[in-house]
């Protein structure tokens, strides 16, 4: 059967299509080798980068909030900036309940994502955040979108979790720690997560929180990384 030249252009367009989605696909299998020091994937979170911390006296206290250290390996060939991402995946879905004297919040209680760290923009030759270099202690209504040492902040969930409370309203922008409430029957799970991007740039600006920045990501990561990490602050939990 003799094809056409007209079929001819339009399989040879077809494999090329193909062969770009699965090389598409083949750079966001690639991974990026991520630590977080302290923080054997899977363990538990020390408290020097939490927001709360159980107390002598009381339920909880103000932690030291932190940021640790988070290094990753070079991202692939094409690497224009990083993204740093840190999302709580075990926020309960009813508040109510949340840190209530003799209330428990259910561990089969549907859970939310919320976002604890979001850093984008961060330069290609830029492969570690130190210590403490975005965030070194709480700051009532927030740390400021800018000025940040590497990349531009974004949101975390204390500016909704802060809303109606006058002392501490406001926007809370870049790295804030684990705070779970001290009735949670489940300990909380935490990604540390970077990824590798094909641009420089997202484009974001504002008050933009987690989930603009992982929509801004579509179609841009060639590889990405992560590190696991509990924390809980209910003595009854294990």
């Amino acid at each position: 059967m003799r094809i056409s030249p007209f079929r001819l252009k339009f399989y040879a367009a077809l494999a090329l299509s193909v062969c770009a989605a699965l090389a598409a696909r083949g750079a966001l299998a690639a991974n990026l080798n991520v630590q977080v020091d302290s923080l054997a994937n899977g363990g538990a979170i020390a408290p020097q980068y939490t927001f709360c911390v159980p107390a002598a006296q009381g339920h909880v206290t103000r932690g030291p909030d932190k940021n640790p250290r988070v290094s990753w390996s070079k991202g692939p060939e094409g690497t224009q900036s990083y993204a740093v991402i840190v999302t709580d995946l075990s926020g309960p879905s009813v508040r109510t309940e949340m840190n209530q004297e003799g209330k428990t919040v259910a561990a089969d209680l549907p859970r939310l994502t919320s976002y604890h760290w979001v850093l984008i923009d961060i330069p290609a030759n830029v492969t570690e955040i130190p210590e403490g270099a975005d965030a070194d202690g709480a700051v009532p209504h927030g740390k400021p979108q800018t000025p940040a040492k590497f990349g531009l902040r974004g949101l975390n969930v204390f500016t909704n979790v802060f809303a109606a409370n006058p002392q501490m309203s406001g926007n809370y922008f870049g790295y804030d720690g684990p705070c779970p409430s001290f009735n949670d029957a489940l300990a909380h799970d935490y990604r540390f997560r970077v990824y590798a991007l094909n641009v420089p740039t997202l484009n974001l600006s504002g008050p933009f929180d987690g989930n603009a920045a992982i929509s801004a990501m579509f179609g841009h990561i060639l590889a990405v990384g992560e590190v696991k990490g509990t924390y809980s602050i209910n003595p009854a939990v294990k």
